[in-house]
């Protein structure tokens, strides 16, 4: 799945979708995970327009009335991610599939490859920093639902990344569920933001599978989670090399 997520752009970067172009204001973000349960900028609009605002990165369902219930909820759902097989099965993600479609941005996340040495009893987790070779910010698909705090009133944003098959890459680093973030290039991130997409060209989207060959990945530190550099490369001898 895509707990963890990254996005660096120091200077700001250019965001073109569908002719439009706007500015993401410089943002440094080079590891966060999901369970912080935080902002992280997504993409809103349709086929005219677009802009970046803030989410908070966990669906929360309109019927929670509180973030207290919201909080108590984690322990039965993870909504950090949502399936795109079951998108429309699901009480809680159709209504936001079918209305509430946008984009997480993203420059690269993180994942963990299981690998048992030689004598080992157990396997052993080795994290990986996957990021596209030929376009450093990208686009991953999200859903979002409106949400109100009925005790407090606070209103936000909060959404899910979809998730799908993993790519021959993927199916190597995240090789016991075999799942990957849905990556789409320009043309498709226009089309998953436009209103009124039929239900199978939204399946179809959110299905989509990213070319492995346009993707690069290497290992990390275990540590990289407590670490100031999280996608400095590391090596690990007794780990064979991808193919």
């Amino acid at each position: 799945m895509c707990y963890f997520n990254s996005l660096v752009a120091p200077a700001g970067a250019d965001i073109s979708i569908k002719g439009i172009i706007k500015k993401l204001p410089p943002t440094n973000k080079p590891l966060q995970s999901g369970f912080s349960y935080t902002n992280w900028p997504i993409i809103k609009g349709n086929a005219v327009d677009f802009t970046i605002e803030k989410g908070h990165w966990e669906l929360i369902a309109p019927w929670v009335k509180s973030t207290k219930e919201a909080e108590a909820g984690r322990e039965k759902f993870n909504t950090l991610n949502a399936t795109s097989e079951r998108l429309l099965e699901s009480k809680l993600f159709k209504p936001a599939a079918l209305h509430y479609r946008c984009i997480v941005l993203s420059t690269g996340f993180f994942e963990w490859r299981h690998y048992k040495p030689i004598g080992a009893k157990k396997d052993i987790a080795y994290p990986y920093y996957i990021s596209l070779k030929n376009q450093p910010l990208f686009f991953m698909a999200g859903i979002y639902q409106p949400w109100t705090d009925k005790e407090t009133g606070e209103t936000m944003d909060t959404f899910s990344i979809v998730t799908t098959k993993a790519n021959d890459l993927m199916e190597q680093i995240h090789n016991k569920k075999k799942r990957m973030p849905t990556i789409l290039n320009e043309a498709q991130a226009a089309e998953w933001l436009s209103p009124n997409l039929s239900e199978s060209k939204i399946l179809e989207l959110a299905s989509n599978t990213y070319d492995p060959l346009g993707m690069t990945a290497y290992t990390i530190d275990k540590n990289f989670r407590t670490s100031s550099d999280p996608m400095s490369q590391f090596e690990y001898e007794e780990l064979p090399d991808l193919v």
